[in-house]
């Protein structure tokens, strides 16, 4: 079981960037898939993108597509979210997880606590 810490949430403008960072404990980091879901306030917890454990392939939410990159470094056992060109619509408490499916949009259930990102209008 992979132990997860998310990272870099903070408040930002519309139209700006954040990096998330996920540090991942555990020797088995490497053959995990990695996904980032979001959590808004009164709704339900949504894919926002994923990585297959060689980082050859990647998934993303049509919401984030063209603004949002999630890559990983497995001997840093870390997966960033790079998020650009933010909309107030990007509020969201962020978490990572390990994931499986086709495309790697359902989580394996392990959670970290998650990252608040507020983005104002």
């Amino acid at each position: 079981q992979v132990q997860l810490v998310e990272s870099g949430g903070g408040l930002v403008q519309a139209g700006g960037s954040l990096r998330l960072s996920c540090a991942a404990s555990g020797r088995s980091f490497s053959s995990y898939n990695m996904g980032w879901f979001r959590q808004a306030p009164g709704k339900e917890r949504e894919f926002v993108a994923a990585i297959s454990w060689s980082g050859g392939s990647t998934f993303y939410a049509d919401s984030v597509k063209g603004r949002f990159t999630i890559s990983r470094d497995n001997a840093k056992n870390t997966v960033w979210l790079q998020m650009n060109s933010l909309k107030p619509e990007d509020t969201a408490v962020y978490y990572c997880t390990s994931v499986y499916g086709s495309r790697l949009h359902i989580s394996l259930g392990s959670w970290g606590q998650g990252t608040q990102v507020t983005v104002s209008s």
